[in-house]
């Protein structure tokens, strides 16, 4: 009984390090754009679906990281379409809703890696350039479970226009104590 190790699986990692980001979020967006050029990636960027399947039929980038929840559509999309226009592209799923259906179906549409947010830029890098069949590294410094829950929190806010009667309905949370939240500084 013979078995492969990691070693004799061949990376397939391109060598050009082209990358398109797709994010609805544009603060977001331009905060992992800046972190992954200053990485050494050429950053290529989309806000929906349509604009990501446009660049991903145009420009063939390497390595993508996509939404999977657009205010258009569906990132999943967008995955299928850069690894349609460049079979050997690494693609990975970013959600705060993430499921295992939906993180098999990115799988079998393409993705490499699928990361639940708040993720940052090192996490990004790990899941991108990670070789084949390998996983990333864990982070050496996690977010902690409070920081977790106020980016949510923040996440939910912003996506309600700051609306904090409308977030607190959404979190199912009282309104005072979505305030108090709100108004303390964000934990480490």
């Amino acid at each position: 009984m013979t078995s492969i190790s990691n070693e004799e699986t061949p990376v397939n990692i391109p060598q050009d390090r082209s990358l398109l980001l797709v994010d609805d979020d544009v603060p977001f967006l331009n905060r992992l754009q800046r972190a992954m050029q200053s990485r050494g990636f050429e950053v290529l960027t989309a806000s929906s679906v349509e604009d990501g399947i446009t660049l991903a039929e145009n420009e063939m980038p390497a390595f993508a990281v996509v939404d999977l929840r657009l205010e258009d559509g569906n990132g999943l999309e967008v995955v299928a379409a850069v690894h349609e226009a460049r079979p050997e592209a690494r693609a990975i799923v970013l959600t705060g809703y993430g499921n295992i259906a939906t993180a098999v179906t990115a799988v079998k549409l393409g993705a490499v890696d699928y990361l639940a947010k708040p993720a940052d830029a090192d996490d990004v890098e790990a899941a991108l350039l990670a070789k084949s069949g390998e996983k990333a590294d864990p982070p050496e410094n996690p977010m902690s479970a409070d920081r977790v829950r106020w980016e949510h929190i923040q996440r939910v806010y912003e996506l309600c226009d700051r609306n904090v009667s409308e977030t607190a309905r959404r979190l199912n949370m009282h309104r005072r104590t979505l305030q108090r939240i709100l108004a303390k500084r964000a934990p480490k």
